[in-house]
């Protein structure tokens, strides 16, 4: 199926899916509010006109990822589906997946202007984020979301979702709040105040007590790539880079705000073409720069695995 960009930015307008009381809902998976547990796991939910405005809601205590999918369109996309709700299980809580079958459901395809099929969004904060348009094999879908819940965690959203369809025993009380991490509280506190420095040395607390915390040392590598862009006129940045391409200094800042606003590829490419352009200390500079970026999107991103190969190339 032919894929069209995705343009709808900004919050969802749920008001065509205001239904009267006791109006009769259709798709599947209408039924508890929550909504059954889908696909084998107890992160996942099967997406229905009942669900929809809770789950969206959802978002405000850690990420949804929303797959729109149809299997008597395209069976792979039923897959993809298949696979992101066995992955919720993986990632215990940090992401909910709603499963949209847009045969079931059409009023929630139209109200979300999906152009194609498949196609996964992820919903933080009830804002809504295209992330994937693409069939793709799971382990790769796999390392796309590892990059994608370390992006949010170095960004203080760490939040946990509860299990579907799970209730507390008797005499105890049902959690409200997310089920944060506390290691990375000071951090994630420190993200949510604006304070990169902040960041930048909790975060290194955390990896130099343990160098072997890739989720530290993750947030960590992103949290100075906030640091070295803040306040940064992106404008201006680029116009610098544009007219001083062999200035170590102004490419590099160039790929951290790119990074920042997820065209990871081409902070890459720039990086990598400013290695094979330049020599000394200034090739090594811009080296270690684009080691440093490697580390804030995931080490085992496929995207960070061509980038090495383009860099050996570029080195030798």
């Amino acid at each position: 199926m032919t894929q069209q960009p995705f343009s709808r930015p900004g919050a969802v307008d749920l008001s065509a899916l205001q239904r009267p009381a006791g109006a009769p809902t259709g798709g599947a998976g209408a039924g508890a509010e929550g909504g059954a547990p889908a696909g084998g796991s107890a992160y996942a939910v099967q997406i229905s006109e009942q669900n929809f405005q809770t789950t969206i809601e959802a978002s405000m205590t850690a990420p949804v990822l929303m797959v729109f999918y149809s299997r008597s369109r395209m069976p792979e996309s039923g897959q993809l589906a298949d696979d992101l709700a066995a992955l919720s299980g993986e990632f215990e809580g940090r992401f909910l997946a709603g499963l949209v079958d847009i045969d079931a459901v059409p009023s929630i395809a139209q109200a979300m202007q999906i152009p194609s099929v498949p196609l996964v969004v992820a919903i933080v904060d009830g804002r809504p984020m295209p992330l994937l348009q693409d069939v793709v094999p799971i382990e790769e879908l796999r390392q796309a979301l590892t990059q994608v819940m370390q992006q949010l965690t170095a960004q203080g959203v760490a939040g946990r979702h509860q299990p579907r369809g799970s209730q507390p025993a008797e005499g105890e009380e049902a959690d409200e709040g997310p089920a944060a991490d506390p290691r990375y509280a000071a951090a994630q506190a420190a993200l949510a105040a604006d304070d990169a420095d902040g960041a930048v040395a909790e975060y290194q607390k955390l990896v130099d007590a343990n160098p072997a915390d890739a989720e530290a040392a993750a947030g960590l590598a992103m949290a100075k790539v906030l640091q070295r862009t803040r306040g940064v006129d992106l404008q201006a940045a680029r116009e610098a880079a544009a007219a001083n391409p062999d200035d170590v200094d102004a490419q590099t800042l160039v790929a951290d705000l790119d990074l920042l606003g997820g065209h990871v590829d081409d902070a890459f490419q720039r990086l990598v073409d400013l290695v094979r352009r330049t020599s000394g200390k200034e090739r090594d500079s811009a080296r270690e720069h684009l080691l440093g970026l490697f580390g804030a999107v995931g080490n085992d991103d496929v995207r960070v695995l061509r980038a090495r190969q383009q860099l050996a190339s570029a080195l030798f």
